[in-house]
């Protein structure tokens, strides 16, 4: 890489990062592209890594910054992958692009960038990070709709030193706009959805090559069995695709949901509409992370989000056992999932996060009760 690149970007042959890129280019930054690979071809279906890299270069030519390429395959399966598998294998739904932000995109891409001369990183994410009161933040992205600081809750003092996020401060329509006029390769490209390395491919055929998944009942919450399921791992609270289950006879002509998994019986509980089933107030998590390195003096009141696309709910927070957290909400929220992450929040700042490993909705097999 050239000496005077200090800032190493990660280009994902996205929009996204091709704009942050040139952001910086502008404020006079030296920059370089470096585009991460995170998934061997398997076999099994188009994983978008190769036309992802060319887009990239592309970009990256349309610059005129110099463009590498690095493999972390390896450090993805051992860091990432393994624990997505394990998790299905519980019966839990994991969210591996945390997990991928913590391990690979904020560890393996910045140890990579330092043993090639950079001082910092770049991505393409919807974020913002400041320096107050001798701190490092992480902050929401000022689009709120596109907003991925859910994503980035894993990051510590160390990496949000030597990170940025160029795009946090725009409307991802100014960004759109920005790519259209320089005419970039990546300006009309759709956003990726999903998980990278499935690709365009059949999400239970790619699950079913890593886990033994066996057909079970679909039963409602009393027992009566409905239908039949392809596999206890490929279902989450509060999913309705899929089950098949409808036209029950003297039942109402109502949508069925997921409301609980008993991975023991490996049968699958459906309910119909809003059911009061699929509700919690009460939270507990696995080992907290916390941004700024240490707890803040808890109990505490401040805002929690327990999916990417849900809204943060007020909550009051105290510690748990293994240093986890308690969460109470003011309210009652719908299809809190283990496995999942809860993400607090105070206004604007991003306060850290940890898994979810038990609710008190009826039907979590680890219930809490309230005292």
């Amino acid at each position: 890489m050239s000496e005077a690149a200090r800032t190493l970007v990660g280009v994902s042959g996205g929009v996204d990062s091709s704009v942050a890129a040139w952001l910086l280019q502008q404020q006079g930054e030296p920059v370089a592209g470096l585009f991460m690979q995170n998934w061997d071809d398997d076999g099994g279906g188009d994983c978008r890594a190769d036309a992802d890299r060319r887009d990239a270069l592309k970009v990256c030519a349309q610059l005129g910054i110099p463009f590498l390429a690095r493999n972390f395959a390896a450090d993805y399966w051992r860091d990432v992958f393994q624990n997505f598998i394990a998790e299905y294998r519980a019966g839990r739904t994991p969210n591996p692009d945390v997990l991928c932000n913590r391990e690979i995109k904020f560890k393996s891409f910045l140890d990579e960038a330092r043993a090639l001369g950079a001082e910092r990183i770049a991505t393409g994410h919807y974020a913002r990070v400041d320096f107050s009161e001798g701190r490092w933040r992480l902050l929401r992205g000022v689009d709120r709709g596109k907003d991925q600081s859910y994503f980035l809750h894993q990051l510590g003092q160390a990496q949000l030193a030597a990170t940025c996020f160029p795009v946090g401060e725009l409307p991802k329509a100014e960004v759109r706009a920005i790519a259209a006029r320089l005419g970039l390769a990546t300006a009309t490209k759709k956003d990726s959805t999903g998980i990278c390395f499935i690709g365009e491919r059949d999400f239970r055929e790619f699950l079913a090559r890593y886990i033994a998944v066996q057909p079970g009942e679909i039963v409602d919450p009393d027992g009566v069995v409905l239908g039949r399921h392809d596999g206890i791992a490929f279902y989450t609270l509060g999913q309705r695709e899929g089950l098949h289950v409808g036209g029950v006879r003297g039942r109402p002509q109502a949508p069925w949901f997921v409301v609980g998994k008993d991975v023991a019986g490996n049968r699958l509980v459906v309910d119909q509409g809003d059911s009061t089933l699929l509700y919690a107030t009460r939270l507990v998590s696995e080992t907290m992370h916390w941004i700024s390195g240490a707890a803040p003096a808890l109990p505490l009141r401040c805002e929690a989000q327990t999916r990417y696309r849900q809204p943060a709910e007020a909550c009051t927070v105290a510690a748990a056992a293994d240093g986890g957290i308690d969460v109470r909400f003011d309210r009652p929220q719908r299809a809190v999932t283990p496995g999942q992450s809860v993400v607090l929040y105070r206004d604007n700042e991003c306060l850290g996060g940890g898994v979810i490993a038990a609710t008190d909705a009826p039907l979590d097999p680890h219930c809490l009760t309230s005292p």
